[in-house]
């Protein structure tokens, strides 16, 4: 299928590795200039080498910086001042205890999973509105509607998203402008591999996977982690003009974990 993206520059924050470097490919795979962000220029570099390695012919741009700080995501917006499409994948997790949660991790947790898709978002909106066309994808996650107990910042980071993004879409009714976000359920990355270790002190990810979809996230029905490809195809299929009738939607790429059907 021709999803129609040869023409697009997209912006996919976060994407040096998991989730947001398999965006990162997809999109370079569909023809769209890319450009793949994170927080140095190494691990830039090495993140455009394996795009490269798998799509040479990628169209690639890189940009170092953290975009959870407001004066890299100025620096970003003089760098590339227009984009047709925005990701917003910039995240972080860590299982904690909600007791030993402070104020500063929240504030953090808040600042680097939300704020960063906000600055962004009002940064590019104005002139995909301009132009009559444009798409704005936040990655939230299963999470924002089934807050875990292991790490209840993170899920009010990934809840706080399902409303920005419907917010966003509202304010552009009538245009060529769609604003979605994408539902994640548990994804296999190199992330959720160190998630494994810090929570269960050494086991592997294939003995975690088992135990965890039989006694902990019971409601899946493929009874296994999504591979980060399998997110991303999603995730391209939304960035594309296919997807002209679709926003202010929440879509869910969680295995069949949330039981609602809505």
């Amino acid at each position: 299928m021709d999803f129609k993206l040869g023409d697009k520059l997209a912006l996919v924050s976060g994407s040096t590795k998991g989730i947001g470097l398999a965006i990162a490919t997809g999109l370079a795979r569909e023809g769209t200039r890319v450009i793949v962000n994170g927080r140095t220029e190494k691990s830039v570099n090495e993140a455009l080498a394996k795009i490269r390695h798998a799509v040479p012919t990628a169209k690639l741009e890189g940009f170092a910086g953290d975009l959870s700080h407001a004066g890299s995501t100025a620096t970003l917006v003089k760098q590339f001042p227009r984009v047709d499409i925005l990701v917003n994948n910039l995240g972080i997790f860590e299982p904690k205890p909600f007791e030993d949660i402070p104020d500063e991790e929240w504030r953090r947790f808040f600042e680097v999973n939300v704020l960063s898709g906000v600055r962004l978002s009002r940064a590019y909106l104005p002139d995909m509105k301009q132009k009559n066309w444009g798409r704005i994808v936040f990655i939230s996650s299963e999470s924002g509607i089934q807050p875990p107990a292991e790490m209840v910042h993170y899920g009010m980071t990934k809840t706080a998203q399902l409303a920005v993004s419907r917010g966003i879409a509202e304010t552009c009714a009538g245009t060529g402008v769609t604003v979605n976000a994408v539902l994640p359920g548990p994804t296999r990355s190199e992330g959720v591999e160190e998630f494994v270790k810090q929570l269960t002190g050494g086991k592997s990810v294939a003995e975690f996977e088992k135990d965890f979809f039989m006694n902990t996230r019971t409601t899946s029905l493929i009874k296994r982690f999504a591979s980060t490809e399998e997110v991303a195809n999603l995730v391209v299929y939304v960035c594309s003009p296919l997807s002209s009738a679709t926003s202010g939607a929440a879509l869910r790429v969680d295995g069949g974990l949330v039981r609602t059907c809505f």
